[in-house]
């Protein structure tokens, strides 16, 4: 896990930079529980993509917070018999997870609109997004880089397969920042900017209607607050391989911060959640029958092709033992 101190700084436009130092040098003292971690990596921007970043703005509890809230339900006699991270790991083990909603962060995020518009599908969190309508989108788009264009797959609907290279790739380019810096300026002229060369006497389109000229891949802002437990339900599927690369770049950053903020959870997190295997009651029949040196068959197992399949792959099995 990277060390917070040493951890990559995006490059920020002075006045934010202004603002961030000034917010950094700015101490409280405070009753609340404090992760060292945490208190290096606040307001700190850690880059993401190629103008994108988060930075953490505040939190709330820490492992502690969560052992609190379960010895409440659990009674005063938990407190002799379990230590921290063994209560930690049964609740985990044992998906009890409303403890984990008692520890919260917020972030500020960077990203493109057309991220932000997969992202916003956790909805069980609290957003607020810079607005377009108030204020002017700055002509900042992601490109991505060149390994990073890959075709469309030829059997899965919303994923990559290969990579364009060559002419292909120069032209995708060519497009992505021709079209995005065109839909830009066109954008600011019917706004009729300051210093657009303009006529300034003229009355600009409302933001509110020019912004739908804008590209996808133009960077918007929010402030992103969320309990814990939902957070690494974020970081499960977002941090997976199979997550799309632009918002999987987003949720690798959120897990070194989870593993900062919460690392007796971290650990338990990445055990029974992202290392480990939830089975269905069929596919347990399956590992059952396997263990004791029974024949199983795709065809009378309950099972799908598909889950025969991932069965066998997530239990390291080239073939499964069918007879």
């Amino acid at each position: 896990m990277p060390d917070p101190q040493t951890a990559a700084v995006a490059p920020l436009d002075p006045a934010l930079m202004a603002e961030i130092e000034a917010l950094r040098a700015t101490t409280h003292t405070t009753r609340r529980a404090t992760v060292s971690a945490m208190e290096d990596c606040l307001h700190v921007p850690f880059p993401v993509l190629d103008h994108g970043f988060i930075r953490v703005v505040d939190y709330m509890g820490d492992d502690g917070a969560i052992v609190q809230a379960a010895r409440v339900s659990y009674g005063r006699g938990t407190r002799q018999v379990r230590e921290d991270r063994g209560l930690i790991r049964y609740l985990m083990r044992h998906r009890h997870t409303t403890p984990f909603e008692m520890a919260e962060i917020k972030v500020h995020v960077k990203l493109p609109i057309f991220v932000a518009r997969q992202w916003i599908r956790h909805r069980t969190a609290n957003v607020n997004e810079y607005s377009a309508r108030y204020s002017v989108l700055d002509r900042e788009f992601y490109i991505p880089a060149p390994d990073h264009l890959a075709a469309q797959s030829a059997d899965n609907r919303q994923g990559r397969e290969g990579v364009v290279t060559g002419e292909e790739a120069a032209e995708v380019l060519d497009i992505l920042r021709g079209d995005a810096l065109r839909c830009h300026v066109n954008y600011e002229r019917m706004l009729n900017a300051e210093g657009d060369g303009h006529d300034p006497t003229r009355q600009g389109l409302a933001r509110e209607l020019a912004r739908m000229n804008l590209t996808l891949n133009t960077y918007t802002q929010w402030y992103w607050k969320i309990d814990l437990h939902n957070l690494m339900h974020f970081v499960s599927l977002r941090a997976d391989p199979h997550a799309q690369y632009e918002i999987r770049v987003y949720a690798e950053v959120l897990a070194d911060i989870l593993g900062w903020w919460v690392p007796l959870t971290t650990e338990a997190f990445q055990d029974y959640r992202v290392g480990g295997l939830h089975l269905s009651r069929h596919a347990l029949a399956v590992v059952r029958k396997a263990l004791a040196g029974e024949a199983v068959a795709q065809a009378d197992s309950g099972l799908s092709p598909r889950e025969w399949r991932e069965l066998w792959a997530a239990l390291g099995q080239a073939s499964s033992p069918e007879s």
